[in-house]
């Protein structure tokens, strides 16, 4: 229920706004949060499940909060005279940043375990071999 009421706010209160650009927004937020986690873990051994968590809490965070903060939500729906954030899409920022917060955080923690399983999981990923 909540989500279907946020979901008609949202669609109401951007009913002037260009379509193919809401949906890039929204593709700059899942490539924020997503992106970084999946590609450290396909080819670093040294990425952590926290380093994982905190990029893609970090990617998820800034991203919407620097779309709040630009020209379409500060300035086009909110109404105020100037955007805090200068870019209209977020993901070059957010997207960079999630990979750092996941480096430094997985520099930080240490999983033994899976970097032992790292290697054997390698020829799953590359060939398939051992995926039936």
């Amino acid at each position: 229920m909540i989500l279907g009421i946020t979901a008609i706010v949202l669609g109401i209160a951007f009913k002037n706004q260009n379509i193919a650009f809401m949906v890039g927004l929204a593709f700059a937020i899942a490539a924020s949060t997503n992106f970084p986690a999946l590609l450290m873990s396909i080819v670093w051994k040294r990425f952590t499940t926290a380093g994982a968590v905190a990029s893609m809490a970090t990617g998820l965070f800034l991203s919407v909060v620097l779309i709040i903060l630009s020209k379409t939500i500060w300035v086009d729906i909110l109404g105020n005279p100037e955007p805090v954030f200068p870019y209209k899409n977020p993901a070059i920022i957010s997207m960079t940043l999630a990979f750092v917060v996941g480096i430094i955080v997985s520099l930080m923690t240490k999983e033994p375990e899976a970097e032992e399983k790292f290697e054997e999981m390698k020829v799953r990923k590359y060939l398939g071999i051992g995926a039936e």
